[in-house]
C-alpha cells in the first residue's frame, strides 16, 4: 500500500521526492523525506500536506544530500499524525527506516525494546524495526547485516529501506512486500514500484523473499537467501509504463475513463489476431482446454468483478465449470485437479490474491496471473502470467484496468476454446464479433453518458443511497458500479440480482429511490422494473443497445457477448465520479483506499 523511494547518489533527496510523487496514489495519509548531508547530519522532515509540502524542505539541500529515502503512508498501525509518519528514527538519530507492510509481532517487539531502554516515540509496529536497526548496529554490523539480522525477529510482511545518516549507506529488504533495485546512471534507486523510477531507469531487479540489497560508495551489493551474492536478472521497464498523461480533466480519474476505447483499441491490436489460431492461448504454455475440468478464478474488489466477467466466457463458450473466489476467503476452498486458476490483481502485488496461492495444494491444475504489473510477485508464482496491458492507472478506483482486464482474459479464454471441441462454434463467432465492436461501444457510451451523467449527478446529489440491478452476464457490470459508487461517493450502495428483489431488497426502495438497472437484453427486466416503479423508485437504465458514434448509429446485439455489456460500465463510472466531484470528494483519492493492498 504504502509508496517507498531511495536514491544513493548527487541531489539524493530531489531524485528520492520526485520518484514518490510517482507513487502517492499508493497511500497519501502523510509522506516524509529523510536524507544525509555530506557532514554526515540528517534532514528529516515529514508532512500529512502530501509529497508536493516536501518541495521545500528538499530543495533547501538539493545540492547537497548524498543519501534520501521517502515514503508516502496508507494507516494501517496508529493514527494519521505528524509524529506517526514515516521515516522513523531511532534513539541517536542516526538511523531512518521506512517500511511497507505489517509487523504481526509488533507488541511484543515494542515491550522487549522499552524493557532494553529504548524511547519509542510512536504508535506504529515499524518503530520496532529501526530500534532493532540500532541494536544490530551497536554490536558492530554494516547496515546490510543489521537489516538482514533485523528481519529475523520480525513476523509478517515487510519492504524496508533503512538510512545510515552516519555513513551514507541504504539497504534494503523485503518478505511479502514488493521492492526492486534500478540503476540510473548517476545514482541507485530503490522503489516499491517501478513506475515510481520508469522515466529514469531502463531495466530493474526485483528482491525475492529475504534478499537483502545494501548501497554504499562501490555501488550496490546483493545477499540471497542461502549466501549467494549474484544479483537477480534484469527486467526490462515496460514500455506502456512511459506512456505520457494528460487529458481534459483535472482528476487522473476522469482521464482514465475516457481512455478506455484507446485501451480496449490497444489490447484488441495486440490479441484479436493470434485469438482464432489459438497461438495466443499456446504461446502461453497453458494446458489444453480438453484437460481442464474446472476454472476458478481469484481476486478482491474490481478485479473479482473482471474475474467473473472472464468466468462468463469459460462457461458460456465452452460449457466449463466455473467459479469466481473472493481472495481472502478462499483458505478453507477445495479445490479439484485440473483447475486452471485464473489469479486477477491489478498490482500483481495484492497480498490476498498471494497468500490465496500460498494455500492450493500440489496437483491442484494451473495457475494463469492475469495483471497489469508483469513483474509482480504474483507474475513470479504463476505458472503462466499474462499483462492485461492497461498502462499506468493512478485513480484509486480501478477504470481503465477493469476494461483491460476483462477484454484481455477474454481474448486468452476465447483463443484457447478456439481450437478445443468443447466451444459453441455460433457463440464463439458471436463473441469474436462484439470484440470487434468493443472500441466503438466503449466510445459511444462516453459520448451518450456524459452529458447525461453530470446532469443525473446533480439530480441525484442528494440521494443517501442506491441500488443497482442486473441479471445475468450484466449483473458483474451492476457490482462494479455499486462499489464505484462507494468507493469515490461514500454514499450508500448495493448490488442485487434483480430477480432477488422480491427476497427481500425491495423493502429497501422507497419514493424516489435511485435504482440503476444493467440491461444486459434480459427480456425479465421489464418485470423488474414495473415492479421498482410501483414502489415509487426512480429507474436509470443502462445498456443501451443502439448508440451513436462520431454521429453514425452502433447497433449492439440484443444479447450478449458472453462477458456480458462492457460498455454498460462506463455510464456508471461517470456517474459515481460525477456525483462524488459534487460532493467536493477526491476522486484520485477515495478516503480510507490505496491504490495496491499489500496487506492481508
Amino acid at each position: 500500500m504504502c509508496g517507498i523511494t531511495a536514491f544513493r547518489g548527487p541531489s539524493a533527496a530531489t531524485h528520492a521526492r520526485v520518484a514518490l510523487a510517482r507513487l502517492e496514489y499508493r497511500g497519501y495519509d502523510s509522506a516524509g523525506i529523510a536524507a544525509r548531508r555530506p557532514d554526515g547530519t540528517a534532514m528529516h522532515v515529514r508532512t500529512l500536506d502530501g509529497v508536493e509540502a516536501l518541495a521545500d524542505a528538499v530543495e533547501s539541500d538539493t545540492d547537497a544530500t548524498t543519501a534520501a529515502i521517502g515514503h508516502t503512508r496508507w494507516a494501517t498501525h496508529g493514527g494519521v499524525s505528524e509524529r506517526n509518519a514515516h521515516p522513523l528514527e531511532d534513539c541517536g538519530g542516526r538511523l531512518f527506516v521506512v517500511h511497507n507492510g505489517i509487523v504481526e509481532n509488533a507488541g511484543a517487539l515494542r515491550e522487549r525494546l522499552r524493557s532494553a531502554g529504548h524511547r519509542l516515540a510512536t504508535d506504529v509496529d515499524t518503530e520496532v524495526i529501526v530500534h532493532l536497526l540500532e541494536e544490530a548496529v551497536s554490536v558492530g554490523m554494516d547496515l546490510g547485516e543489521a537489516l538482514a539480522d533485523t528481519a529475523t525477529h520480525l513476523v509478517g510482511s515487510w519492504a524496508v529501506v533503512a538510512l545510515d545518516s552516519r555513513t551514507g549507506a541504504l539497504a534494503g529488504t523485503a518478505h511479502g512486500s514488493p521492492l526492486i533495485l534500478a540503476d540510473g546512471g548517476d545514482g541507485v534507486y530503490l522503489a516499491r514500484d517501478v513506475g515510481a523510477v520508469a522515466p529514469f531507469v531502463s531495466a530493474f531487479r526485483v528482491l525475492e523473499d529475504d534478499d537483502v540489497v545494501d548501497i554504499d560508495a562501490a555501488g550496490a551489493h546483493w545477499h540471497r537467501s542461502g549466501g549467494s551474492d549474484r544479483p537477480r536478472g534484469l527486467w526490462p521497464v515496460p514500455e506502456v509504463t512511459l506512456l505520457s498523461r494528460g487529458g481534459r480533466h483535472d482528476d487522473h480519474m476522469g482521464n482514465e475513463i475516457d481512455e478506455q476505447p484507446v485501451v480496449a483499441r490497444r489490447v484488441l491490436d495486440a490479441l484479436a489476431p493470434s485469438i482464432r489460431d489459438g497461438a495466443l492461448w499456446n504461446r502461453l504454455g497453458l494446458p489444453p482446454v480438453e484437460e481442464i475440468d474446472r476454472v476458478a478464478v481469484l481476486g478482491c474488489g474490481t478485479s473479482l468483478h473482471a474475474g467473473r466477467a472472464l468466468a462468463g466466457v469459460f462457461a458460456r463458450v465452452g460449457r466449463i465449470p466455473t467459479r469466481a473466489l473472493t481472495a481472502s476467503e478462499a483458505a478453507h476452498e477445495v479445490w479439484e485437479p485440473r483447475t486452471l486458476v485464473v489469479a486477477m490483481s491489478q498490482s500483481g502485488e495484492t497480498a490476498d490474491v498471494l497468500r490465496a496461492l500460498d494455500g492450493l495444494p500440489s496437483g491442484h491444475g494451473t495457475v494463469l496471473a492475469l495483471t497489469n504489473n508483469t513483474a509482480s510477485s504474483l507474475a513470479r508464482r504463476a505458472d503462466a502470467v499474462f499483462d492485461c496491458l492497461a498502462g499506468p492507472e493512478i485513480g484509486v478506483a480501478a477504470t481503465k484496468t477493469f476494461v483491460a482486464q476483462v477484454l484481455t482474459g477474454a481474448c486468452v479464454a476465447l483463443s484457447g476454446l478456439s481450437m478445443s471441441g468443447r466451444a459453441d462454434a455460433a457463440v464463439l463467432d458471436a463473441d469474436l464479433n462484439a470484440l470487434a465492436a468493443t472500441p466503438d461501444a466503449l466510445s459511444g457510451a462516453l459520448h451518450a453518458w456524459r452529458d447525461r451523467a453530470a446532469d443525473l449527478a446533480a439530480d441525484l446529489v442528494t440521494a443517501s443511497g442506491f441500488l443497482f440491478l442486473g441479471r445475468g452476464a450484466g449483473l458483474v457490470y451492476a457490482a462494479e458500479g455499486a462499489l464505484k459508487l462507494k468507493e469515490l461517493s461514500y454514499r450508500w450502495a448495493e448490488h442485487h440480482a434483480a430477480g432477488e428483489l422480491k427476497h427481500g431488497p425491495l423493502a429497501l426502495v422507497d419514493a424516489g429511490t435511485p435504482v440503476f438497472v444493467v440491461d444486459d437484453g434480459d427480456p425479465r427486466l421489464d418485470v423488474d422494473i414495473a415492479e421498482v416503479e410501483a414502489r415509487g423508485g426512480r429507474v436509470i437504465r443502462v445498456g443501451e443497445r443502439a448508440l451513436r458514434v462520431g454521429g453514425l448509429p452502433l447497433q449492439l446485439p440484443r444479447t450478449g457477448p458472453s462477458w456480458g455489456p462492457l460498455e454498460t460500465v462506463v455510464p456508471l463510472q461517470l456517474f459515481s465520479r460525477e456525483l462524488a466531484l459534487r460532493l467536493q470528494r477526491n476522486v484520485d483519492k477515495p478516503r480510507n483506499l490505496a491504490k495496491s493492498v499489500t496487506v492481508a
